[in-house]
């Protein structure tokens, strides 16, 4: 394990900051060992916030930029604006080996492209793919491609098979990651040719990463029976949206229903611990942190209108990455 890991932070990407971003750090310190903070944002907004939050000295070092990337900016906009943004000078400290992982907050777009002009693809990788983790009955599951590539062939989805194993191996090591691609049917013979392909490949050559367990249905997704969920980047971002949407709703609706009436209240009073527990496993704050695997280097997207406990989730997923050796199993099992 790297001691102390350091964390490359765009501290102005994503809306309320710096001010969630640097709250975010806040919390996570206190949780964390031998982690520190490379920030890099405007001078004048950080430093009254890295005070107001207690954050010691020697936990951060703060590099002063004035340009920023836009949220509305276009990729090709954000890499043009220049490499003084506190978003291009996150990735390359990290381009740099001065960090071990970034997070942003701000325009994926640009975050891609910016990534993927400053660091290198792993060997034998051709497309990288945003995952992220999702609750499920019996823990996490591992879902990728969640929107960065719209179109995907038979050899990338097997990467991402390989790629998504390593994560879940990385995060959760007492677990063997038990792969399934996301199809319309659980029938070996429904799919288009694409997913029937990957399919066969899968079914005939066997990883030691990973156990190979078929098509899965969206509606089964949360099942817990397996754990990494493969899909192109159409499909996965439009099952993340629902999902999100979903869960945003039966929360929304739950709590309008129990605090309507007076007997709905003494009902949530009576049943608080539970419902807590039930609010906790369905708060997407507590899921934040999607990674951009395929690069040489551990790039994660915090969701842009999350608060700071989920920025600070996204800084508990980058610690994690490094310690479970993502990277190195990646390239370990892609040869």
């Amino acid at each position: 394990m790297i001691n102390p890991i350091v964390i490359a932070i765009d501290a102005m990407g994503g809306d309320n900051s710096p001010t969630k971003v640097i709250e975010g750090v806040s919390i996570h310190l206190r949780n964390s060992v031998n982690v520190n903070y490379k920030i890099f944002g405007k001078e004048d907004l950080i430093n009254p916030l890295l005070k107001k939050y207690s954050i010691p000295n020697e936990r951060f070092n703060l590099i002063h930029t004035d340009k920023v990337v836009e949220g509305e900016d276009s990729a090709l906009t954000a890499a043009k604006r220049g490499k003084n943004t506190s978003l291009w000078l996150a990735v390359e400290s990290l381009k740099n080996d001065e960090a071990h992982a970034m997070v942003s907050a701000g325009n994926t777009g640009a975050l891609f492209l910016i990534s993927k002009l400053n660091l290198k693809m792993i060997e034998n990788i051709d497309k990288p793919a945003l995952s992220a983790l999702w609750p499920s009955k019996k823990g996490m599951n591992v879902v990728l491609d969640l929107g960065a590539n719209i179109e995907c062939n038979s050899k990338n989805l097997i990467d991402f098979s390989i790629m998504g194993s390593a994560l879940h191996k990385a995060l959760f090591d007492n677990e063997k990651p038990c792969v399934a691609l996301l199809n319309i049917g659980s029938e070996e013979l429904k799919g288009n040719a694409m997913i029937k392909s990957t399919y066969q490949i899968l079914s005939e050559k066997k990883y030691n990463l990973f156990d190979f367990k078929g098509y899965i249905e969206g509606n089964h997704i949360m099942d817990g029976d397996v754990n990494v969920i493969v899909a192109d980047g159409f499909t996965g971002n439009i099952a993340l949206k629902t999902a999100e949407g979903t869960s945003n709703f039966i929360i929304s609706e739950l709590k309008q229903a129990l605090s309507s009436t007076i007997i709905g209240k003494f009902s949530s009073f009576i049943n608080y611990n539970n419902l807590k527990k039930f609010k906790n496993k369905l708060d997407p704050r507590l899921y934040n942190g999607a990674i951009l695997l395929g690069l040489n280097k551990p790039v994660i997207k915090s969701h842009g209108s999350t608060d700071s406990v989920g920025f600070a989730n996204s800084l508990k997923v980058c610690e994690q990455t490094i310690k479970g050796r993502l990277i190195e199993q990646i390239t370990a099992n892609i040869n």
